[in-house]
């Protein structure tokens, strides 16, 4: 009887001190150590050794416009006269190839997709596969047709497919370059087939969409590896087969090439945009302008062979599972949290990166409400005491603040 009596007196005090709004929570913050890394731009800076119009000493090349990206990161390696406006020709053809892949990821279109070529499309002159006027293609064949022979009729026949004329899609390879931060870009065509002197890009930009086409969509090797492929013309005259003949020697002359697109015209000279993957380090090298076919892919190897010799790259994926952090004043005590994003980090400096620490900065507790993708902390890296970066720690769930009758039901649940 009388452990009834302190039972409902208990009940009654706590009912009293929740309609006060006194409610007292302990509030005290720590910092979980265990460590974490720096800014890529630093790096980039302190990796490039330049000379005038942001040229790199260490590294002898031909042609007048070159850089060398790590594509996971985006960090620059290498660069001379990066940023210099340049007539692009075929490399084009990257944004081409980006809009189409964008349009097969979000389902628009379909490898087995039948396209008809138009009569503009068959009238494209330069490197073509020779599509006839009313012939059929599935989507499938005519990237094979851009990427392996640089088919300019076979990109037109794309760019209307997708967006109803060939103005259209350049209007949206204009957004889209804008989109990716190519700030000295702008096309008139699908295919770099133009010579208008308002048809230009730079080295930078042309490595930022070559970036963004391997990294979104890494399926684009199964076409840029191929070295020589046949595809079959079907018209009124027959059927023949037709040969696709890789333009990029590269595939022949660099082990580790794995991509991606040649150009070149009277007025761009010749261009290159190279990919190459080596020891899970994957290289975008740029080379435009160079004054023959041979040595833009000269260059190119270059350029592939100091980044890898340079480059040591640390990875951390952010897999394990993190303790979920205690919430003052929610319907809940605790919330999840978890790693945006994996870390990584490039080195040229020939650091030790398995002296990499990481460590943890959180809260020892929140007060709600907290909401799902809200930032809870951050993981930071350094070395040598230094710190390289960092990841920000999202929230997995929302935990919303408690209300009078959460408490309520809360004491009930404890007492009864």
């Amino acid at each position: 009887m009388k452990r009834s009596k302190y039972r409902i007196l208990a009940l009654l005090v706590s009912l009293s001190v929740l309609a006060g709004n006194t409610v007292w929570f302990c509030t005290d913050t720590y910092a979980a150590e265990t460590v974490w890394n720096t800014e890529e731009k630093e790096t980039a800076e302190s990796a490039q050794e330049k000379e005038g119009g942001g040229s790199s000493a260490r590294v002898e090349i031909a042609a007048p416009s070159a850089i060398l990206m790590e594509a996971s990161t985006g960090q620059t390696i290498f660069e001379k006269n990066a940023q210099e406006r340049r007539s692009p020709a075929s490399i084009t053809k990257i944004m081409t190839l980006l809009l189409i892949f964008d349009h097969l990821k979000a389902g628009k279109i379909h490898l087995g997709d039948e396209v008809t070529t138009s009569a503009h499309a068959k009238s494209m002159g330069g490197s073509q596969v020779f599509l006839e006027e009313g012939e059929v293609q599935t989507v499938d064949t005519l990237i094979k047709c851009i990427t392996v022979a640089s088919g300019n009729d076979a990109s037109v026949a794309m760019a209307e497919y997708i967006a109803g004329t060939e103005d259209e899609f350049v209007a949206m390879m204009n957004r889209k370059a804008e989109s990716l931060g190519m700030v000295d870009t702008h096309f008139e065509d699908c295919c770099g087939l133009t010579n208008a002197d308002s048809h230009y890009t730079t080295a930078k930009d042309v490595a930022l969409m070559s970036r963004a086409l391997i990294t979104q969509h890494p399926e684009i090797y199964e076409y840029t590896k191929i070295w020589m492929e046949d595809i079959t013309h079907t018209t009124r005259k027959g059927s023949s087969q037709f040969t696709l003949s890789s333009t990029n020697k590269l595939l022949k002359q660099y082990p580790y090439a794995t991509g991606l697109k040649t150009g070149s015209t009277g007025k761009a000279k010749y261009c290159l945009s190279a990919t190459a993957s080596k020891d899970g380090i994957d290289l975008i090298a740029v080379v435009m302008a160079a004054p023959d076919y041979k040595i833009r892919f000269q260059d190119a190897a270059r350029l592939l062979d100091y980044g890898f010799a340079a480059s040591s790259l640390y990875t951390d994926e952010n897999t394990e599972t993190l303790p979920a952090l205690s919430v003052a004043g929610g319907v809940a005590e605790q919330a999840g949290i978890a790693y945006k994003e994996e870390f990584r980090y490039l080195d040229t400096q020939g650091s030790d990166i398995s002296q990499i620490e990481k460590s943890l900065k959180l809260p020892a507790e929140v007060a709600a409400p907290v909401r799902k993708g809200d930032i809870a902390g951050k993981a930071v890296y350094t070395l040598h005491g230094r710190e390289i970066g960092s990841v920000e720690i999202l929230f997995t769930e929302t935990v919303e603040k408690a209300t009078y009758r959460d408490y309520v039901k809360k004491v009930f649940e404890n007492f009864f």
